[in-house]
C-alpha cells in the first residue's frame, strides 16, 4: 500500500473522503502545513535574485531554506499523525477477557493516546514555524506574491489549529494529570500566539 506522500494529489483526497477514519484531520492538518509552506518557498524563490530584494536576499535564502525544510517534515507527519491514530485502534482491540489482559490493554490505551496528542502538537509547532516564515515573505519577499504569503500564513493557521483540536481531543481521554496539564497550557498557549500572529501578517498585506 502507498503511503500517503507517494499518492497522487487526486488519490488522497479520495482516501480522505473514504470511510476510513485515517486519513483524518490530523493528517490533513500536516498536509495543509506542508502546503503553506511551498508557498513561502515559491515566494521566496519568486524574490531571490531580483534586484530591487537584494538587500534582503539573503534573509530570504534563510526563509527558503527552513521553508523547504518544513514542507517536507510536515510531508512525513500526514503519515505520522495516521499511525498514532492506528496504534490506538490496536490498543482498543486488544483482549480484554483477563485481569491481566485488561491491565494490558488500559496500559496500551493510554500509552498510545498520549503519541497520539505528541504527533498532532508537533505538527502544530511546527506549522506555527511556518507562520512566521511567510510574515517574513509578507513583508520583504516579492510584493507580486504577497497575497500567495497571506495564503501561506492562513493555510499555517488553520493547520496549527486543526492540530490543536486533535491534541485536545485525544487529552480528554488521557488520565496522566500531569502530562494532560501540561499539554493543555502548551496548547492554550500556541493557539493564542497563532490567532495573535495571523492579524499581524494580514494587517501588512494592505489588501
Amino acid at each position: 500500500m502507498k503511503v500517503f506522500e507517494e499518492m497522487k494529489l487526486n488519490e488522497f483526497i479520495d482516501k480522505v473522503a473514504s470511510s476510513d477514519p485515517v486519513p483524518g484531520g490530523g493528517s490533513v492538518s500536516a498536509m495543509a502545513g506542508s502546503t503553506a509552506a511551498a508557498l513561502s518557498s515559491m515566494v521566496s524563490g519568486l524574490t531571490i535574485g531580483k534586484k530591487k530584494y537584494a538587500e534582503v536576499e539573503e534573509e530570504i535564502k534563510e526563509i527558503k531554506i527552513k521553508a523547504d525544510e518544513l514542507k517536507d517534515k510536515l510531508l512525513k507527519d500526514i503519515e505520522k499523525d495516521s499511525e498514532a491514530f492506528d496504534l490506538v485502534m490496536k490498543a482498543f482491540g486488544m483482549p480484554k477477557s483477563t485481569d491481566e489482559e485488561k491491565a494490558k490493554r488500559k496500559e496500551a490505551i493510554q500509552t498510545s493516546m498520549k503519541k497520539a496528542a505528541e504527533v498532532p502538537f508537533d505538527v502544530a509547532k511546527s506549522c506555527f514555524e511556518v507562520m512566521k516564515l511567510a510574515e517574513v515573505v509578507v513583508e520583504k519577499g516579492n510584493k507580486n506574491a504577497i497575497t500567495d504569503g497571506a495564503v501561506s500564513a492562513m493555510l499555517a493557521r488553520t493547520a496549527v489549529l486543526g492540530a490543536l483540536y486533535n491534541v485536545k481531543i485525544n487529552l480528554d481521554s488521557i488520565k496522566d494529570d500531569d502530562f494532560v496539564e501540561k499539554y493543555s497550557k502548551e496548547v492554550k498557549d500556541l493557539e493564542e500566539k497563532t490567532r495573535e500572529l495571523e492579524e499581524v501578517i494580514l494587517s501588512k498585506v494592505g489588501f
